[in-house]
């Protein structure tokens, strides 16, 4: 079992990494310009990124700490986080009425509360 979440956890990762480069590197504009990323005509260029900030620094702390062996517990609290940005995230898509973006939210949420599940309980390091 224990493969099974450092592969999730690698998963997440990476897509949070991806996800909050692009935020970080690409203006306000060229996000919008992309054609998915509608949300960000309501929130301030710095907001977006925060935002990818928040999901960089998610995409290490899922795998860092335990790579490191230094507070591995982090990882589980590091999946919570991404639990509580997923559904924030969701909120935003379902205020804005972008419902074909609420699944994304949900699979990457309950793959976070997985892992969290996993490196607190059974599965901790």
């Amino acid at each position: 079992m224990n493969t099974v979440v450092w592969i999730v956890q690698g998963l997440l990762a990476a897509a949070f990494l991806a996800a909050g480069a692009m935020k970080l590197v690409q203006s306000k504009e060229q996000l919008l310009a992309s054609g998915n990323m509608d949300w960000t005509e309501d929130f301030a260029e710095a907001q977006i990124k925060g935002i990818g900030g928040l999901e960089v620094l998610t995409a290490v702390g899922l795998v860092l700490p335990a790579v490191l062996d230094v507070a591995p517990v982090l990882v589980a609290v590091a999946a919570v986080g991404v639990a509580v940005l997923m559904l924030g995230a969701g909120a935003t898509h379902l205020r804005r009425g972008e419902t074909q973006m609420l699944p994304v939210n949900v699979v990457l949420a309950a793959l976070a509360v997985f892992v969290a599940i996993e490196r607190f309980g059974p599965e901790a390091f």
